[in-house]
Formats: structure tokens, sequence, C-alpha cells
């Protein structure tokens, strides 16, 4: 799944970004990343808000969709 996923953060929250396409929960880490030398992105919000996160894994702002994945589409 390459398109963004909109999602409510919560403040305070620990969240835990896929870093390894390997998730059956993206754009979460589900653990899959076991075995390998992926981690997730771990990080916590400072305020609740609704954001568009990345479910491609090419922005240059994890967790956020930066619009990478309409550039792949064009190639």
């Amino acid at each position: 799944m390459n398109k963004p996923i909109k999602f409510k953060l919560e403040e305070g929250l620990k969240y835990a970004f896929c870093t390894c396409s390997l998730s059956n929960k993206k754009p979460f880490c589900d653990g899959n990343h076991r075995g390998t030398s992926f981690k997730p992105l771990k990080f916590v919000p400072y305020e609740s808000k609704e954001v568009i996160l990345c479910s491609c894994e090419q922005t240059k702002n994890p967790p956020y969709c930066d619009g990478t994945h309409k550039k792949s589409k064009e190639n």
C-alpha cells in the first residue's frame, strides 16, 4: 500500500512506525522486523492531532507523508 494514511495521534502515547515494510499493521510496527537489521521509529507526539502518515516508507520526514509516493508513481 503506497497511499498515505490519515490518523489521529494522541498526545503522550508511544507509537512505533514501521521501517521494514514487513508489518501487517502498517504504518505501525507489529514486530515482524525481528531477525532483520530494521528497527521501528519510536515517537511520542506532544499534542493530539490528525496527521498524514507515510505508508510507502520513502518519506524524508518519517513518519509523516511528504508526497514522495506521488513522485515514485510518475517515474
